[in-house]
């Protein structure tokens, strides 16, 4: 990850909300934490942020985010279904004014033709709205959690403004 840009990235977004005065949860699968890590590094990101849901696991999406077992069962975890869920989900669960969620195939294995290693889902959600897209990126475990939080990131820019 380029770390300045995306430090650049988070502060746009971050004065964003600050300035509206809404916070931002997010919900997360594939990145395991890695988003709400990277948006909490920016110091004062207490003035914005206000808590993260990993769910891992369906069973959490279902509990935790109020995720449906049948759209979980029908669409499988890596959706749009499910990620439009999460983000949703996330925005009651914490109480936020705008929500990034992410679910995805980070890989090395898991993958399928249909859903290759590098699928990801990602939601942004808002009261009254929500919108998801499609990636399909290339690389390690590593480098596909790091590609997926920097798309979140430049998704919530547009949603944020």
């Amino acid at each position: 990850m380029d770390t300045y840009l995306i430090s650049r990235a988070v502060a746009e977004v971050g004065e964003c909300l600050r300035v509206q005065k809404h916070f931002l949860a997010t919900a997360e699968s594939c990145t395991g934490g890695l988003l709400a890590s990277t948006l909490t590094d920016t110091p004062g990101s207490s003035e914005w942020f206000a808590g993260s849901v990993v769910a891992y696991s369906n069973a959490v999406k279902n509990k935790l985010l109020g995720v449906p077992d049948e759209t979980l069962e029908q669409h499988g975890a890596v959706s749009e279904p499910v990620v439009l869920a999460m983000a949703r989900g996330v925005l009651e669960t914490i109480g936020a004014d705008v929500s990034v969620a992410v679910s995805g195939i980070a890989g090395p294995s898991g993958g399928t033709p249909e859903k290759p290693v590098g699928t990801v889902w990602i939601a942004w959600a808002w009261p009254g709205g929500s919108r998801a897209k499609r990636y399909n990126f290339q690389g390690t475990r590593d480098q596909v959690k790091s590609q997926t939080v920097m798309a979140a990131i430049n998704g919530l820019l547009g949603v944020t403004k």
